[in-house]
């Protein structure tokens, strides 16, 4: 069960599994720390695993004013100190990913490592125009399915949506109790599409892994691949045949790879 956490005054709605070191798990557009599932109860037997909701996605409450990605990498790390974590290897997704970046630049001494899942530095003009269509056909679709299944077109590969994924997640989406509100999801977009780090990412210090899906239409590739070239030392790997939201539709490959990261990011640091 999870719990509601003081992060420095905003209340955040945290999950967490399993004893070890610590990770914590940032989630994209909309999604809530259930997003995350597969990792909290596939890592849960070799590390503590954090998920929670950003603010105004699932049991966290939309504050007044604009949303911003350094406002909530601040609350990234609030969260860590309220639940005495001195750092924490740190994966985000999308506009987790982007989450993620903010939190090495400006409480580096929090992260051990990185893992960044379709991410991007910088908007383009396509991104910006994708962006512009989710913002309206959140209040245009004819209903709530609708609005997922076209949603979903961007972030899962054909397979999903050939196999019933797509389908048994629009279902699961649409009996959730804690469903995110059309502004909330405007205003989370507005704040990852003005998201820009690419001028500052030389100033990454921790380990990172960076990872894109082959077939990504939200963040292609290229996004990822500038990402890596502009954290020193970073590790850029392409997902054959996948698409935005690989972390979910192949859980054992993600997991096992993330794994593998963080058992050697353990070794160098171990000496």
């Amino acid at each position: 069960m999870g719990q509601m956490i003081d992060a420095d005054g905003v209340e955040l709605w945290v999950e967490q599994r399993g004893e070890g070191p610590d990770v914590l798990l940032l989630a994209g557009l909309g999604d809530p720390a259930e997003a995350w599932q597969p990792q909290l109860d596939g890592l849960c037997d070799r590390y503590r695993i954090t998920a929670f909701d950003n603010r105004g996605a699932g049991r966290t409450p939309l504050p007044e004013g604009p949303l911003s990605v350094p406002r909530m990498a601040d609350d990234a790390a609030a969260l860590l100190r309220a639940l005495q974590i001195p750092a924490a290897h740190i994966a985000g997704f999308s506009g987790g990913s982007f989450i993620a970046q903010e939190l090495a630049l400006r409480h580096p001494g929090l992260v051990r490592s990185l893992v960044l899942m379709s991410t991007m530095g910088r908007s383009d003009p396509y991104f910006r125009t994708m962006t512009r269509f989710w913002h309206w056909m959140v209040e245009r679709a004819p209903d709530e399915r609708a609005m997922l299944e076209a949603f979903y077109l961007w972030v899962y590969t054909p397979r999903a949506h050939a196999d019933g994924t797509v389908d048994r997640l629009v279902d699961e989406a649409l009996t959730f109790e804690h469903p995110q509100s059309a502004e909330a999801f405007q205003r989370q977009l507005a704040a990852f599409a003005g998201h820009d780090t690419l001028d500052r990412l030389g100033d990454i210090t921790a380990p990172a892994l960076v990872l894109a899906g082959e077939i990504d239409l939200a963040t292609p590739p290229r996004f990822g691949r500038a990402v890596a070239e502009g954290i020193p030392g970073a590790v850029f790997e392409v997902l054959p045949g996948e698409a935005h939201q690989p972390f979910q539709e192949v859980p054992e490959v993600f997991n096992a790879r993330v794994l593998t990261f963080w058992r050697e990011v353990e070794a160098r640091a171990d000496g």
